[in-house]
C-alpha cells in the first residue's frame, strides 16, 4: 500500500449501508424530513433532537421505508409505557404498521433478533445504564443487522461512553477505539474520560459524521415555526436542616455520594411538608422522590395522588403512566429513573423535584416531559433542596453548562458536514527554518524524509509517539493519532526503510521508548505491552541490527501520581498486591546500520574520558533527572503547546556524545519542541528536524532561538579563557 493510501484509510470512514428515496409522509415537517431521508440513505444513523422535535414520527416513518424498500421486518425497541404511545402516534401521522413490531427493552430476551432487516432504538440513552450481559445483547444481536436507527435527546455530556455505545451499536467505530482516539482516562480506576484539547473539533465532526443534533429545526436550516417553547421557570426552594451534633457551628455546606441519602433522611418530613405545600388541587403535577419511602409517605399525604414504583407490576406501572397524561388523576409521584424517558405530558405544567441528585440527564429529562414542544403553557419547576445540598446545584450548573457547549460544538460541526461529507483527514500545513546550524520543517515527516539525501546523516536520535498512549493531534498523519498498536506500526513502518536509507553505513539510530500497558477502563484487564520488543522486530525486519540498549530509571511514584494508575499505588497491597507491579523503566535502544563507518567516532581522537566512559557505558542509567527536559528549561512554553512527553536532555547528550562527531547531522523525524536539535546545537553538530503539530514548531523556533544564544555566550567564554 502506498503512503497516501494509508492515510485515506486512517480518516475515518462511515460506511453507507442504506437508499435513496423520494417520497415521504406528508404529514411530517420539513425539517423532518430531511432528518429521515439523511438517515435512510446513512442506513446505520442516530438522532440526537431535543424532546419534542417527533423523533417519534421520525423513527416511524424511518422503519416504515426500510420496510417498503427492503420487504423485511423492523423491531421498534421502546422503555415499557412508551410503546403505546408509538402506536398511537403512528396511526395519528398514518403511517402503517405492518411488517413493524413495536416492544419494551423488557422482552429482548425473548426475541429473536436474526429476523429482523432492521431496529430502532427507542430513547437509546437507555443503552448507556446496562452493564455487562444486556448491554452486550443489544450491541452483538445486533451487530449484522443492516439498517439500524438509534433515537435519543441527551446524550450525556460528562458521559463519552453512551457516545461510544452509540457508535459501536451503529458500527462506526468500537468503543475503546473512539476513547483511544478522543479521550484521556482522568481517573484512578479507568472510569472517566475526558476529551483530549486538540481532539474536540475533531471527535464532533466525526459525531457528525453519523448522527445529527438539534434543539430548533433552524439549527439544520429549517423554520421555527411552531417550535418556540413556552416560558420555563425554575425556582429553588432551601430547606434549613437541624443543626448536627458534631461539634461544627455550621452545618456542611456540601453533600457526598455517601452522605447523600442521610441528608435525604434527615430533612424527609421538612421537603415533603414544602412539596405539599405548592400542590393546587386544580393543576395536574409531577413529583420527583429520590427514595422509595419518601414516594410513599408523599402518596398518602396527597388523596388522589398515584405513585408509580419500581416495584409495580409492568402492566400496572404502563398503565399508570399512561393515564396521567390522559389526565385520569392529578398528581403523579415517582423516581425519575422511571418515568424521565419518552413520555409526553404536556397536560401537565408543574414539576416539583423533592430531591434532586447529581444527574443532570434525569432532572433535564423530567422537565423535558411537560417542557416541550406543543406545551401551551408555562412550566414551572420547583426544586427542593437542604442547606447541605449547595454542591448538587453546582454540579448540575456545571453540567448545564458542559450539555449547552456539547450541543453547539455538535451543531456548528454537522453545518460543516451539511452536504453529506463522512470523510475527515486535516491535512497539514508546511513551514520551515534553515540556518548553518539547524534545518527544521513542518509537515509530514514521512513525506519530507524522503527529501533528505542517501546516506546523509550521522546520528538519528528521537522518541517515537508511544502507540496511542499520547495523541498530539488530530491529524490522520500524525503517527501518534492511532487507534490501536496494529495501525500504530503499520503507519511507523514507512518510515523505517527510508531511515536506513538516509544514515550513513555503519551509523546508529538511537530511540527512547518505553513499554505500555492496558487500562481497565477501555481493555477491560491489566496486562504489560511489549511495545519495546515490537519496535526491535520492526527495526530487525528492514535491515536495521540492534547495537545496544540502556535502561532508564523512572520514579515509581512519581509514575503514580502522573499516570493516576491503581497498580502502581501502596494502597493497592492492602486490597490485592496481585494487581501491584513495579514501575515501568524507559529505555534507550540503538540500531545500527550495516556497512563500514568510514568516518570513526572517537572523541577527538583521544576516546572519552575513562570517568565519563564508566558512567556512560553502565547499562542502567540511575541518574537522569526526570526534570531536566526542554520544557523545564525555557520555562516559555504556554500550557497548550507543551510537549507531553519531552525526553531528558541528559539522554540525547550521552548519545551524542557516544555516537557521533562534531559537525555531524543529527536527525530526529518527530522533534516535538526540539529537544534533540537544541542539544545537537549545543553541542557543535547540525540538527535536522520535522515536526507536524504547528504549535509544538512554533515552540521548537522559540527554544532553537534560545539554544543560539547560548551557544554565542559558551563560544564568548572560550575566547575569554
Amino acid at each position: 500500500m502506498e503512503y497516501d493510501d494509508f492515510i485515506k484509510t486512517k480518516s475515518k470512514k462511515i460506511e453507507r449501508t442504506g437508499f435513496e428515496v423520494k417520497e415521504i409522509n406528508k404529514n411530517l415537517f420539513p425539517f423532518q424530513k430531511w432528518i429521515v431521508i439523511r438517515a435512510l440513505l446513512a442506513g446505520r444513523f442516530a438522532i440526537f433532537a431535543d424532546c419534542g422535535m417527533g423523533k417519534t414520527v421520525m423513527q416511524l416513518e424511518w422503519a416504515y421505508q426500510v420496510v417498503k424498500h427492503t420487504g423485511g421486518e423492523v423491531l421498534i425497541l421502546a422503555p415499557l409505557a412508551v410503546t403505546d404511545q408509538t402506536i398511537e402516534e403512528a396511526e395519528k401521522f398514518g403511517v402503517s404498521l405492518d411488517g413493524i413490531t413495536i416492544t419494551n427493552y423488557e422482552q429482548l430476551d425473548n426475541i429473536d433478533t436474526s429476523k429482523f432487516i432492521g431496529v430502532v432504538l427507542d430513547e437509546s440513552s437507555i443503552i448507556k445504564n446496562y452493564h455487562g450481559a444486556t448491554k452486550n445483547k443489544i450491541i452483538e444481536g445486533f451487530e449484522n443487522t443492516p439498517y439500524k436507527l438509534a433515537c435519543s435527546a441527551t446524550p450525556s455530556p460528562n458521559d463519552p461512553i453512551e457516545l461510544g455505545s452509540h457508535s459501536e451499536f451503529l458500527n462506526n467505530m468500537q468503543e475503546s477505539e473512539m476513547l483511544a482516539m478522543f479521550f484521556i482516562n482522568d481517573g484512578m480506576k479507568g472510569e472517566k474520560w475526558k476529551l483530549k484539547g486538540h481532539a474536540e473539533k475533531a471527535f464532533y465532526r466525526w459525531v457528525s459524521t453519523w448522527s445529527v443534533m438539534l434543539s430548533l429545526p433552524s439549527d439544520i436550516g429549517f423554520s421555527d415555526d411552531g417550535y418556540v417553547l413556552p416560558e420555563l421557570e425554575i425556582i429553588e426552594h432551601r430547606v434549613e436542616t437541624e443543626k448536627k451534633d458534631n461539634g461544627e457551628l455550621f452545618n456542611d455546606y456540601a453533600v457526598s455520594a455517601i452522605t447523600y441519602n442521610q441528608e435525604l433522611r434527615r430533612s424527609q418530613i421538612k421537603r415533603l411538608e414544602l412539596a405539599r405545600s405548592l400542590i393546587n388541587e386544580n393543576d395536574n403535577y409531577i413529583v420527583v422522590c429520590k427514595q422509595n419511602e419518601e414516594a410513599e409517605i408523599f402518596n398518602r399525604m396527597i388523596p388522589g395522588s398515584v405513585n408509580v414504583s419500581g416495584s409495580d407490576e409492568p402492566e400496572i406501572k404502563k398503565k399508570n403512566l399512561l393515564d396521567f397524561a390522559k389526565d385520569k388523576y392529578k398528581v403523579l409521584i415517582s423516581k425519575s429513573k422511571i418515568m424521565q424517558f419518552g413520555l409526553n405530558y404536556q397536560n401537565c405544567h408543574s414539576v416539583i423535584i423533592a430531591s434532586p441528585d447529581f444527574s443532570f440527564e434525569a432532572l433535564y429529562q423530567v422537565i423535558r416531559r411537560t417542557w416541550r414542544f406543543g406545551q401551551k403553557s408555562k412550566v414551572t419547576v420547583h426544586i427542593i433542596i437542604t442547606d447541605t445540598m449547595g454542591n448538587v446545584k453546582t454540579t448540575i450548573d456545571e453540567k448545564i453548562k458542559k450539555f449547552t457547549a456539547m450541543q453547539k460544538n455538535m451543531i456548528e460541526a454537522m453545518k460543516d458536514n451539511i452536504k453529506g461529507a463522512d470523510m475527515f483527514d486535516f491535512g497539514y500545513n508546511k513551514d520551515k527554518e534553515e540556518n548553518e546550524f539547524y534545518s527544521i520543517y513542518q509537515g509530514d515527516s514521512f513525506e519530507i524524509i524522503k527529501k533528505v539525501p542517501d546516506e546523509s546523516v550521522g546520528l538519528s536520535v528521537f522518541s517515537p509517539p508511544f502507540s496511542s498512549l499520547y495523541v498530539y493531534s488530530d491529524n490522520a498523519r500524525d503517527l501518534s493519532n492511532c487507534s490501536d498498536n496494529k495501525e500504530f506500526f503499520e503507519h511507523f513502518e514507512f518510515m523505517i526503510d527510508d531511515l536506513l536509507r538516509i544514515t550513513k553505513p555503519g551509523r546508529l539510530c538511537c530511540l527512547h521508548l518505553t513499554q505500555l500497558t492496558t487500562l481497565m477502563g477501555k481493555d477491560g484487564f491489566y496486562s504489560i505491552i511489549d511495545f519495546r520488543g515490537d519496535v526491535i522486530r520492526l527495526f530487525e525486519k528492514h535491515g536495521w541490527r540492534q547495537h545496544a540498549e540502556v535502561t532508564i530509571w523512572k520514579d515509581p511514584q512519581l509514575a503514580a501520581v502522573r499516570t493516576k494508575c491503581v497498580q502502581l499505588l501502596h494502597s493497592q497491597t492492602k486490597r490485592d498486591s496481585c494487581v501491584s507491579r513495579p514501575g515501568l523503566a524507559d529505555y534507550l535502544v540503538v540500531f545500527r546500520k550495516p556497512g563500514d563507518n568510514t568516518e570513526p567516532v572517537n572523541y577527538d581522537g583521544n576516546g572519552i574520558p575513562f570517568e565519563l566512559w564508566t558512567e556512560y557505558a553502565s547499562p542502567v542509567w540511575m541518574d537522569i533527572n526526570p526534570s531536566d527536559t526542554l520544557q523545564y528549561r525555557s520555562g516559555k512554553c504556554e500550557d497548550d503547546v507543551k510537549h507531553i512527553t519531552p525526553t531528558q536532555l541528559e539522554v540525547w547528550k550521552r548519545a551524542i556524545t557516544l555516537w557521533s562527531n562534531p559537525g555531524d547531522l543529527v536527525f530526529t523525524p518527530f522533534m516535538g519542541i526540539g529537544s534533540e536539535v537544541y542539544q545537537s546545537v549545543i553541542m557543535g553538530r547540525k540538527g535536522l528536524g520535522l515536526e507536524l503539530k504547528e504549535s509544538y514548531f512554533n515552540q521548537s523556533k522559540k527554544n532553537l532561538a534560545e539554544a543560539m544564544e547560548l551557544k554565542k555566550q559558551f563560544n564568548l567564554f572560550e575566547v575569554v579563557n
